[in-house]
């Protein structure tokens, strides 16, 4: 069965936009508060995803959903949308958007860590090797501009363990497609975030700044965060957020274009070994003889996958799309990942 590079460029697509977003958010820091300004950049992520509800056929109200995913919308809405960004943006103002582009690369051990321990999203070897590269990478990014201030690095560790579980949560999320959860996801932690934002202070920032800060949520935390769903729900979070990993280096190569900020030949050679991890994960190979139990559930997906094996007329099998549709139980051997299909213990480590 053939698998597609396709979710490895979405994962890597998706980490350029949400990259961007540090250095390009910390000039905004100046004018508006962190819940503000938090605020303001979910809500412009669900605004940027309404054009792709607009062509979708189903559209999924949150208090209708099954209470497995309802639990895991709810704790991507509190991590990912509420507690991480502003965790993050606290640390921006206080350290350089090039320290704070290094931390975030923390999110990748967090992610591992609560996958391989919790999640069942078990890695093989050679994505321990990745894992270990791009960790070498980040110590190195480390090294490269001094330690960061103790409370800032805090700030955004904090920031990380949260995205850590948000991207877990929405992984495993199968009742709604990738461009609803990041709507819901918008809407609740953007409006909570900026009406506390508005009570603790007026909002005295020119409307410029304004659209700015939902220019940045519609392209870095939402069209960002569609791609990454897309990419995880076929790669696995572990996996996907590997090569998302590299939102850090982009975050340093943009502070450096875009903020004038310095870039060490310790932060090129991070570079590197951040690529060649990358590249270890993407020729990963892992297949055993595993069982799927009968299911039925919602969510977006293809027919040429080997598991979706009903047919629509006229559809081509490469098409992704969204419907209610039942697997039946089946035990088979292929090439795989920690998919929504492939949550299992297994002993090969390869």
């Amino acid at each position: 069965m053939k698998r597609s590079s396709l979710p490895f460029a979405l994962a890597m697509i998706s980490a350029l936009f949400f990259g961007a977003a540090t250095p390009i958010s910390k000039p905004l820091l100046a004018n508006l508060s962190d819940f503000q300004l938090a605020g303001l950049l979910y809500l412009g992520a669900a605004v940027g995803v309404l054009p792709i509800l607009f062509r979708e056929h189903r559209f999924h109200l949150p208090w209708r959903m099954d209470r497995d995913n309802a639990v895991r919308l709810a704790g991507s809405i509190l991590c990912g949308g509420i507690f991480g960004p502003l965790a993050l943006l606290a640390g921006l103002r206080l350290a350089s958007a090039t320290s704070v582009s290094m931390w975030l690369t923390l999110e990748t051990v967090f992610t591992a860590l609560l996958g391989h321990f919790i999640f069942k999203d078990y890695l093989t070897r050679r994505s321990w090797a990745a894992a270990a590269g791009i960790f070498i990478a980040a110590l190195i990014l480390a090294a490269g501009d001094g330690a960061a201030a103790v409370k800032a690095g805090a700030l955004v560790a904090l920031a990380c363990l949260c995205w850590g579980l948000d991207n877990h949560f929405t992984a495993l999320i199968d009742g709604i497609s990738p461009a609803q959860s990041t709507f819901w996801k918008g809407l609740a932690a953007g409006s909570t975030n900026l009406i506390i934002g508005l009570s603790l202070a007026p909002m005295v920032a020119a409307p410029r700044w304004i659209a700015f800060g939902l220019g940045i949520g519609f392209i870095s935390y939402g069209l960002s965060i569609v791609l990454y769903i897309t990419a995880a729900q076929s790669l696995g979070a572990t996996r996907s957020q590997l090569i998302f990993s590299s939102a850090p280096f982009w975050g340093v190569l943009l502070s450096v274009l875009f903020l004038r900020e310095s870039l060490s030949l310790k932060q090129m050679a991070a570079a590197v070994i951040l690529v060649l991890a990358i590249l270890l994960l993407a020729r990963e190979q892992h297949s055993h003889r595993h069982h799927h139990l009968a299911q039925a559930h919602e969510h977006l997906h293809s027919h040429d996958d080997g598991h979706h094996l009903h047919s629509h007329p006229g559809l081509p099998a490469s098409t992704r799309h969204i419907h209610p549709h039942y697997h039946p139980e089946n035990i088979h051997s292929h090439p795989h990942w920690p998919d929504l299909h492939h949550r299992h213990l297994h002993a090969n480590g390869d």
